[in-house]
């Protein structure tokens, strides 16, 4: 398909591809894309979200869910017309502006460094179920040191872990559905539950909106924070090895995922288990079975969940590293970060990224209570800035394309302009709720500083570049 002429001096399709091999297989990708959605957000944020919205949750994960599907279909429309990796930096750049590409770049490496120290911060919970005295920091910094080496490797390395990792995931949660469904279809019970299992539970323990609608509208700010991953299947184009296929396949099963994953998965935790008895000690999917006594159903899920906080972890790094790379790419970054090997990875982008995320084990050391709310909230702000700049590409990007290339694009956004429309105010909602959570706040007063330390570090930036 033939796009508008670049700009002068924007990078090319082929230039921004650069060194990169195409080594990531259609079932990479569609774990990649899956993992995405099912991490920390869904193992241990939930119940926050429980907490906050009680049943009406699962309202609110397919409200969420059902903006965010848009916002990937959005990425997904340009990166099946131009498949390039750090795609989300490159389309700001070429198709917006060069203050957008700069400021969507850094935002978008700052989204997964903070959910990078996010998922090292939780972490350490989970390793508490089995070893209460080891540090939180001690278990940050070993899954850095594993995962760093891991990203290190090679692109198909890092595809095959993530590949693993995801499955191992997937096949836990659908077993837990499974095996939850039968404990309420049952009725079983022992001792140490005070209430037997009932889907029931969903309406007749303070009705399905038990908070009210303040309640789920504070937890749609959880639920994002959930979601926040789901896009990185468009930032994988440019080392997919058939980006035309491979990426609308992955994008088009978010909602089923969705519904399965999310949907299922807490519908029927709370059946199992009253939805106020939810209280974050744990992880909701580990509670379930602590609390019906089974205790080896809880180890196991224990495992995945650590699976699954390493396993976002190491889809952070990934994004991190190549969103560098193409920042170094358009000036916007040192060029030593350029820097390639042999095996098509941007080793200096990807061990300057896991560096700065060391940060996260000195946060956890100092603050081991505080640092994952903290985190999260950083994380939220941070990827919902990034889902505003997407979708705002995507205006340009459509909108800068004759009446023809428009028709022939491959991967179009449902919609139009109704969904562009409707995932901002979505959005500005999202940014009006964070004011409204005490575990936010801080982030909702943070997050905007941040974005305005981009634009004048983009100013200096030229101002350095003009008199050089």
């Amino acid at each position: 398909m033939s796009l508008k002429t670049k700009p002068s001096g924007i990078l090319t399709d082929r230039e921004a591809e650069a060194g990169y091999k195409r080594n990531l297989s259609s079932r990479h990708i569609q774990m990649i894309a899956l993992g995405g959605a099912i991490g920390t957000g869904l193992f241990y944020g939930s119940s926050a979200a429980i907490q906050l919205a009680g049943p009406s949750i699962l309202l609110a994960y397919l409200v969420g869910g059902t903006v965010v599907f848009l916002i990937v279909r959005a990425l997904g429309e340009m990166s099946v017309a131009e498949p390039v990796s750090g795609a989300f930096s490159f389309y700001a750049y070429k198709h917006w502006s060069r203050r957008a590409g700069f400021v969507a770049g850094w935002n978008y490496w700052f989204t997964y460094i903070a959910v990078a120290m996010a998922e090292l911060a939780a972490v350490g919970e989970f390793v508490n179920y089995w070893l209460p005295g080891v540090p939180k920091w001690v278990t940050a910094a070993f899954f850095l040191v594993v995962i760093t080496a891991t990203n290190l490797a090679s692109v198909k390395v890092f595809g095959e872990t993530e590949f693993w990792l995801s499955l191992i995931k997937v096949l836990a949660v659908v077993g837990m559905i499974v095996f939850g469904v039968v404990i309420v279809v049952l009725g079983l019970k022992t001792p140490s539950a005070d209430v037997t299992p009932s889907f029931s539970h969903l309406f007749d323990q303070g009705g399905f909106f038990p908070n009210g609608v303040t309640g789920f509208l504070l937890a749609l700010v959880v639920v994002a924070f959930s979601f926040g991953g789901t896009e990185l299947v468009g930032v994988t184009a440019g080392e997919a090895e058939n980006p035309e296929k491979t990426i609308p396949k992955a994008i088009n099963q978010v909602i089923l995922r969705i519904l399965i994953f999310y949907v299922g998965a807490l519908a029927v935790i709370m059946a199992v288990i009253p939805w106020f008895t939810i209280d974050g000690s744990m992880s909701p999917f580990v509670q379930i079975f602590d609390t019906l006594g089974i205790a080896s159903a809880a180890h196991i899920l224990n495992f995945v969940v650590i699976v699954a906080a390493a396993s976002v972890y190491n889809s952070s790094l990934y994004a991190n590293g190549r969103m560098l790379y193409t920042l170094s790419q358009q000036g916007n970054a040192p060029t030593y970060l350029q820097k390639m090997s042999s095996s098509g990875q941007p080793w200096a982008a990807i061990l300057t990224s896991s560096i700065v995320t060391v940060a996260a084990v000195f946060v956890v050391m100092v603050w081991p209570d505080f640092a994952f709310t903290f985190l999260m909230g950083l994380a939220t702000f941070a990827v919902a800035a990034s889902w505003f700049m997407i979708t705002m590409t995507e205006y340009k990007f459509s909108r800068g394309l004759t009446p023809g290339e428009r028709a022939a694009l491959k991967f179009k956004l449902p919609g139009g302009r109704a969904a562009t429309v409707l995932i901002l105010a979505f959005l500005a909602l999202l940014f009006v709720l964070m004011f409204f959570s005490p575990s936010f706040r801080l982030a909702a007063i943070i997050g905007p500083l941040w974005i305005a330390f981009l634009l004048v570090a983009y100013q200096v930036r030229q101002g350095i570049s003009s008199r050089s």
